[in-house]
């Protein structure tokens, strides 16, 4: 199909500001719309009441929340976890485990992250060994041979890039080393601990994922006995303690500037702690949208989560695209002025190109007034 031009409309009507997110016409509630998540062309409509003012809301479009911390029992395989969100681009699922694996997982569908939300321990992989903690983002290439040893209880959030990769977001006129520095990223290493590992003697169970299921190969010793690596492809390490976010303290800027890894039908953001904007007319809290063309996930980290409410560590929010959403109210009532100087909280944001699917294991743990929880806005 021939490549275009968007229509070249510059238009404005009634009242209205001179500049987005900022300087709103007093007593109005400003709501974008835009192509491409927030990449594309936008307008900004002012309205007088809140977007999100419904009495009611029915049909699959409404969102929805899951309190994932619930799902309690811990699975000795990662391809055991439940599936919570997913399509043909993307598959998440919620893990936890007490106990190093007692077999070897292989991702053949694609490259594998996984969120650590909770615990600390080792990974140990073909590249050697990485220890882990809360907070880690562990990229592991599609086809590394992997296994997880927790020291104390894991709870991961595990989001596959299906029949892909992950890259690095293009930084543009910020640079390679804004957000984060990549010699931050981490690679294991081949040490005592993981040659002491290679030697554990006894048959090895190595579970592989490919179009959804898993076959086993088994092995009469450890296969990952690989005594040394060099290139360019490895499994890394980046924790959200070191991630720098971009910040103006004249606008708010959009979610999409808190890119931290990328894929061909789906982006990766991390929320971590910043200052709230200070001019007097910027907006100090996320502003009203519809993302039409991206369905948006949001998995509650650490913190306080000022744009929500009712909202703990471990749960998760799913809007499908077309959905007008925004700020809940006691997050309203600061929409000009905050008061502390800054946010306090991580959290993981996956806007996907597809809509997604339910899966069972979020199904399970939803709560269903999620879509109530704007009333009175």
């Amino acid at each position: 199909m021939a490549k275009g031009d968007w229509l070249p409309i510059r238009a404005a009507q009634g009242t209205h500001s001179r500049q987005a997110h900022a300087d709103l016409p007093e007593g109005t509630y400003e709501r974008e719309m835009s192509k491409e998540g927030f990449f594309g062309p936008a307008a900004f409509l002012h309205h007088k009441r809140p977007p999100t003012g419904w009495t009611s809301f029915e049909g699959p479009l409404r969102p929805r929340a899951f309190d994932l911390a619930r799902l309690n029992a811990a699975e000795p395989s990662p391809w055991a976890a439940g599936t919570v969100l997913h399509n043909a681009a993307i598959d998440v699922r919620f893990w936890k485990l007490a106990q190093p694996m007692p077999a070897l997982a292989r991702n053949a569908d694609g490259d594998q992250l996984l969120f650590v939300h909770q615990g600390e321990g080792d990974v140990f992989c073909d590249y050697g060994r990485l220890p882990y903690r809360a907070g880690d983002y562990l990229y592991l290439p599609r086809g590394t041979m992997w296994r997880l040893a927790p020291s104390q209880p894991t709870a991961i959030l595990m989001i596959e890039a299906t029949n892909t990769h992950y890259k690095l977001p293009d930084k543009g006129l910020m640079g390679g080393h804004a957000l984060f520095d990549p010699a931050l990223l981490d690679t294991p290493v081949m040490d005592e601990a993981f040659r002491a590992h290679q030697d554990e003697p006894g048959e090895y169970r190595v579970e592989v994922k490919k179009r959804g299921q898993v076959s086993v190969v088994t092995y009469p010793y450890n296969p990952l006995d690989a005594v040394g690596w060099h290139g360019d492809l490895a499994a890394a390490r980046l924790n959200v303690a070191d991630i720098r976010p971009v910040v103006s303290h004249r606008y708010h800027l959009p979610p999409s500037v808190h890119s931290t890894f990328v894929s061909d039908r789906f982006v990766v953001c991390t929320f971590a702690p910043r200052p709230f904007e200070t001019d007097p007319g910027a907006l100090k809290i996320p502003f009203f949208h519809n993302n039409d063309d991206y369905d948006e996930v949001l998995f509650y980290h650490a913190g306080d989560f000022f744009s929500r409410d009712h909202i703990e560590a471990g749960m998760m929010t799913f809007h499908p695209s077309g959905f007008t959403h925004g700020p809940h109210p006691k997050a309203l009532k600061n929409m000009l002025a905050q008061p502390k100087p800054a946010t306090d909280e991580y959290a993981v944001m996956i806007d996907t190109r597809d809509p997604l699917d339910v899966g069972d294991a979020a199904a399970s743990v939803e709560n269903p007034a999620y879509v109530d929880s704007w009333k009175g806005a």
